[in-house]
């Protein structure tokens, strides 16, 4: 029985689903979690958490995103990306200077509306099922926050190819944020490509294919593969404790922060690890009380 993190680069045409499905299998582990939907379409780092390490996918889930998407102005489709079909299609010869300065203006605290193809629940129903019904409903528009919208890449014609690099808060729909500058500029547009590249530090350059997964397994190393938990959770500050304090972390004591070594102020979850540095537990700090909220060990 495997237990940890997985940094998968999913490839285009599975849904996140089916990786998890096929991981299952690949690390005979059936708890098993991944940390933020990708489409079908999109390719790149999908975070899987097996075993006890699923109780851990709340907080990577909720780190910056980054991703290149591959904008084509002038062409709309009912998904807004490659997968749907043409709803229309109007030359947009704009210039490389007119996107980047488009784009310039999503930055920041931006209200979205999620696309009628996606994950989210609208009274208990996935958006993609009514939308596969034919149906579509009033939904919401979400704050989310974008860090960066670059243009990286131009290629001018009457169907313009925009090349971006995005890093925006989770729950963010790059393929929204695309049509969104197109419609700023008098069009429509689609997404030819989508790549997550990061999720919080970590990076699509440490993931495996499932070829390579595919591989280990055949050879009884899958495990070999996997993140520890502490490493999977870098992001959060980390407090090494006592083998005294280990065991109370353990028990899921609850603390006065400073007593557990956190620095006043401090707020949001820490990684309590011991003196070899395994990750016992994460706790949150409110005030000036640490509490648990997983504890591992």
């Amino acid at each position: 029985m495997a237990e940890g993190c997985a940094l998968v680069d999913k490839p285009g045409g599975w849904t996140s689903h089916d990786v998890v499905a096929r991981c299952r299998r690949l690390f005979g582990e059936r708890r098993l979690g991944h940390a933020g939907t990708l489409d079908p379409m999109a390719t790149g780092l999908l975070v899987l958490g097996l075993g006890r390490a699923t109780r851990l996918l709340r907080f990577v889930q909720h780190l910056p995103k980054v991703y290149r998407a591959v904008a084509v102005l002038g062409v709309a489709t009912d998904t807004l990306d490659a997968d749907g079909a043409v709803l229309a299609r109007r030359p947009m010869p704009v210039t490389e200077e007119e996107v980047r300065r488009v784009a310039s203006r999503f930055v920041g605290t931006i209200a979205q509306v999620p696309p009628m193809v996606s994950a989210r629940r609208v009274e208990g129903r996935r958006l993609y099922d009514l939308a596969r019904e034919g149906k579509e409903v009033e939904r919401a528009a979400r704050p989310v926050e974008v860090y960066s919208f670059d243009l990286v890449d131009f290629a001018p014609s009457d169907y313009p190819e925009a090349t971006f690099r995005i890093r925006c808060s989770t729950g963010t729909y790059v393929r929204t944020l695309a049509d969104d500058v197109a419609r700023a500029l008098g069009g429509r547009a689609h997404l030819s490509a989508l790549r997550r590249l990061a999720v919080g530090s970590l990076r699509v350059g440490q993931a495996h294919s499932m070829e390579a997964i595919e591989a280990a397994a055949a050879a009884g190393e899958a495990s070999a593969l996997l993140l520890e938990p502490a490493e999977a959770l870098a992001d959060l500050p980390a407090v090494r404790v006592s083998a005294e304090t280990a065991t109370a972390v353990g028990r899921g004591a609850v603390f006065a922060a400073p007593l557990l070594g956190v620095r006043l102020p401090a707020a949001g979850p820490h990684r309590i690890l011991d003196t070899t540095g395994r990750l016992l537990a994460v706790y949150r700090v409110e005030g000036r009380a640490a509490r648990p909220e997983v504890v591992l060990a």
